[in-house]
């Protein structure tokens, strides 16, 4: 991205990534915020989206695994896990690889945090049509 871009041009390279990615679920945030923070959501989609998921050493589902975790391990962000699980299955994860990495989180941020991040998941995928979500069985330990 080069630095004489404008802060329209910004901005419009954001929603064309935000669109990709979130879909709707990422315009109905920031058209949430046009009565109280125009400012917030323009920062949202011209910053986050238009400079930081736009860079390309990243693929967009890689960005999201990230984006999982870091929302699991902050705990409370409920209402921006159900939009980043909807962009994680946007940009190619399987409900089943999205699971597998909130069990993954557990190990390091705890049990409650990786819970209630997987009942957003259960609601997403309810809402998707995607349950029940596909469990591969436990490699068996006589064969390691």
């Amino acid at each position: 991205m080069s630095e004489s871009t404008t802060r329209d041009e910004r901005f419009a390279r954001g929603l064309d990534v935000l669109r990709q990615v979130d879909g709707e679920a990422g315009q109905r945030v920031i058209d949430s915020l046009t009565d109280v923070s125009p400012e917030m959501g323009h920062q949202i989609v011209a910053w986050g989206f238009g400079e930081i998921y736009a860079r390309p050493e990243l693929a967009p589902r890689d960005r999201q695994l990230v984006t999982l975790g870091m929302l699991t391990a902050l705990g409370g962000c409920e209402p921006q896990l159900e939009v980043h699980i909807n962009a994680a299955l946007n940009v190619g994860l399987t409900p089943g690889q999205i699971v597998e990495a909130l069990l993954h989180s557990a190990g390091y941020c705890g049990f409650p945090k990786a819970l209630n991040a997987t009942f957003v998941a259960k609601k997403v995928f309810a809402e998707r049509g995607l349950l029940p979500v596909a469990q591969q069985p436990a490699p068996d330990a006589t064969s390691a």
